[in-house]
């Protein structure tokens, strides 16, 4: 595993990372400021009902008086990630192919990640972040726990469609498809250290589909 994060470090310093991940990143954030810009009110409005409901949370004092534009800042925040790992899912074919030709340019790409299939997935984790996440809430300012539950729940995030998008290109079989991804939570959580980072946490999905290109054509080509 040492290997492989070595390897990912690398890979997402080279400019050709670099410059896809400001696009990604960069598109996202401008993506939300103008949405939120021109619907602030509305949305701050619904933010502000939806804390009302929350348990214990809604009837802290601090949440009432100001803590609301926090939340919301907050609230926008992980919108912009879901949107970046979205971008991640649906753009990363070709740059995940060159890395592999660069690195392991004995192993061939057998097959590429079905359009609908990743925006599928990349919708279905999406939702599933975003809805724990809101329910969950209250987890948040519990020390050490909320911030363990986070990462898990950001996992939650890239894990499905970063198994996709990375294993179809270079494995066929579906069950093994599937087992290798429900290795994946660990190197997801990895990678999802990034988001604790503001600005950071734009490299955190293509860092998870590095590790896993790494994860596997590594274990293929000490086979070859």
């Amino acid at each position: 595993m040492q290997k492989v994060i070595s390897k990912s470090l690398s890979d997402i310093l080279s400019p050709t990372v670099l410059i896809f991940v400001l696009k990604v990143g960069l598109g996202s954030i401008v993506l939300w400021s103008i949405i939120l810009w021109f619907l602030w009110d509305t949305y701050a409005t619904f933010i502000a009902l939806y804390i009302q409901k929350i348990p214990l949370v809604g009837g802290w004092e601090w949440v009432q008086s100001g803590g609301s534009f926090f939340i919301s800042l907050l609230i926008g925040y992980m919108l912009i990630i879901i949107t970046i790992s979205a971008f991640t899912s649906l753009f990363s074919e070709p740059l995940l192919k060159k890395l592999a030709k660069k690195h392991y340019p004995t192993i061939p790409a057998v097959g590429t990640p079905n359009m609908t299939t990743s925006l599928f997935l990349t919708l279905k984790s999406s939702f599933i972040f975003f809805a724990m996440f809101l329910i969950s809430f209250p987890l948040l300012f519990i020390p050490v726990l909320g911030q363990i539950w986070m990462l898990w729940l950001w996992s939650i995030l890239i894990k499905a469609p970063t198994a996709y998008d990375v294993g179809s290109l270079f494995i066929t079989d579906k069950d093994i498809l599937n087992n290798k991804s429900k290795s994946l939570s660990v190197t997801a959580m990895l990678a999802s250290l990034f988001n604790y980072i503001p600005l950071l946490n734009i490299f955190a999905p293509v860092f998870a589909q590095i590790l896993f290109l790494h994860q596997i054509l590594g274990k293929k080509s000490s086979i070859q």
